[in-house]
């Protein structure tokens, strides 16, 4: 199976239809309730909502999830019948697999309670209609010119002993969301250097800043200090964000003194300066960070 973990938990939805084709008189029976398996689309329907519970069991990659709602409707026409099933969950992954199953089951089952009386039945069509609440659904429209900063704060970096590892992850996780204007430096623990270029970014009109390291407790961690002293805005909840996702899968990402907050137009992170520290608090915040610029220029949400 494909490895999700790292991803969020957000809400996912997935809509999705399946069509069967029967004679006109077999639908009139069914319309009637004058078959000899009675309740069809009752019994499809439940058929529909079992299949969710069982599409990992089907479905090889399929992750087991908990689902939090399952819709079946049916629109019984002249010689046809269409099924649209739409499927709830807040997971890591999406559900569109879970709607299509259940479409098809729904129509299967039709024909099964059918072919007694139509024995050229089609199931012509499945198709997933919808689905939304992984990352593309929260896509944003960066502003023009958008440019970001990486700044390391380490001593042994800055002096040449420790080569920056999650400096150009993040580097690379930015490019994934197509920012290719970004600055790079490397600093020493020191708070007013770092609060110095803190302030360069800003008062240079930077979009987004990101440091890493110095977000600890040791005797030089003087980061988050340095950033206390710049923004003019803090952001709690995307701090809490990050603390939230590294602690299901650390017991160790508590410890973390990361800040978030603005000053201008210009949004400031703290991360830790683990690449694996990185890495989680970049996929904890982003890409929905994002739409606090639309936010900032008063378009709200």
């Amino acid at each position: 199976m494909i490895n999700i973990s790292d991803k969020n938990e957000t809400l996912r939805i997935a809509s999705a239809s399946s069509t069967i084709y029967a004679d006109p008189q077999s639908i009139e029976l069914l319309k009637n309730n004058e078959l000899p398996k009675k309740d069809v689309l009752a019994v499809s329907k439940a058929a529909a909502v079992m299949s969710v519970k069982k599409t990992p069991e089907l479905i090889p990659y399929c992750h087991p999830l908990p689902i939090d709602s399952v819709d079946v409707e049916f629109d019984v026409l002249s010689d046809h019948i269409v099924v649209t099933t739409t499927v709830t969950a807040i997971w890591k992954t999406g559900v569109e697999m879970e709607a299509l199953t259940a479409a098809s089951v729904a129509t299967l089952n039709i024909y099964d309670m059918l072919k007694a009386v139509d024995k050229n039945m089609t199931i012509a069509e499945t198709k997933l209609l919808s689905k939304k609440g992984g990352k593309s659904s929260y896509k944003e429209t960066l502003p023009k010119n958008f440019k970001a900063a990486v700044l390391v704060t380490s001593d042994g970096t800055f002096a040449g002993k420790r080569k920056d590892k999650s400096g150009k992850i993040i580097q690379e996780e930015l490019n994934q969301f197509g920012i290719q204007n970004i600055e790079y430096s490397i600093l020493p623990d020191e708070q007013e250097q770092i609060r110095n270029e803190l302030l360069k970014y800003c008062e240079q009109g930077i979009s987004l800043v990101i440091t890493t390291g110095g977000t600890g407790l040791g005797p030089r961690d003087v980061t988050v200090e340095a950033t206390q002293s710049v923004i003019e805005r803090e952001m709690p909840a995307v701090s809490a964000a990050m603390y939230n996702y590294g602690q299901k899968r650390t017991p160790y990402a508590m410890l973390s003194r990361s800040l978030v907050g603005s000053r201008g137009k210009t949004i400031i992170v703290n991360l830790p300066g683990s690449s694996k520290g990185a890495v989680e608090g970049m996929n904890a915040i982003f890409p929905g960070l994002f739409h606090v610029y639309k936010m900032m220029v008063g378009g709200g949400h």
